[in-house]
């Protein structure tokens, strides 16, 4: 087997080590203490322009979006860069060595995967309202899944409810450890639902996207792991 780099990927490793030498390295002493000031004045979630500040340089240089695989590429309108994940998966273990440098490539989770279902399995209409403002970058968006009375790993314990009443779907359940949740930018949710109790075991489920201003969602409070709520995020 051939486990050599693509001439594109090593184009793009090239071009994101300078970035990350030029723009990413220099700026997290910046980042830092811009996030330890928002804590102090009771913004500790807000948006750091540190990384918003890089975002135009990021998509200037080429290097925006380069997660969006081939087939979600073609599906969402939008070429990308075009890799496999073969080929991106250098490039992320590049801006891995920053926690928070992927953000700055519009490749931060969970905003990678939402974009790659919504871009796979959306309508049109979908694409157009919650696909497009995510890959430019205008909005952020959660993925809610886990529930704090199962086993959420098993996705067929899944308890929160979906069902259709006339023309609306109601949902009914609790979640955690939703990523993104907290960041003011979340304009969706892509939630985990059981929609057909009666179906057999592994067709009972559907995803769901949920405004995040929509009427009865109630987001409670971040929470930590060791001590850590990695804001923001």
């Amino acid at each position: 087997m051939d486990f050599d780099y693509s001439p594109k990927t090593k184009e793009l490793q090239a071009k994101l080590l300078k970035f990350m030498d030029d723009h990413i390295y220099p700026n997290e002493k910046a980042y830092k203490e811009e996030l330890e000031a928002n804590t102090v004045a009771g913004k500790r979630w807000s948006a750091l322009q540190t990384i918003e500040k890089l975002k135009p340089k990021a998509q200037a240089a080429g290097l925006w979006n380069l997660f969006l695989p081939v087939d979600s590429a073609a599906a969402s309108g939008y070429e990308g860069a075009g890799l496999t994940n073969q080929e991106y998966a250098p490039l992320a273990e590049i801006m891995g060595a920053v926690p928070w440098a992927s953000e700055a490539f519009n490749c931060s989770a969970p905003d990678t995967g939402n974009m790659e279902t919504i871009a796979r399995y959306g309508s049109e209409q979908i694409k157009a309202r919650w696909l497009k403002p995510l890959l430019e970058g205008e909005i952020r968006s959660a993925f809610a899944m886990t529930e704090p009375d199962v086993a959420s790993s098993d996705a067929t314990n899944i308890s929160t409810r979906i069902e259709r009443q006339g023309d609306e779907y109601v949902i009914n359940g609790r979640k955690w450890w939703i990523s993104g949740a907290a960041d003011p930018r979340c304009a969706v949710f892509i939630t985990m639902g059981k929609s057909d109790p009666e179906a057999a075991k592994h067709s009972q489920q559907s995803m769901v996207l949920i405004p995040a201003d929509a009427k009865g969602i109630r987001i409670v409070r971040p929470l930590n792991v060791m001590g850590y709520d990695d804001a923001p995020h």
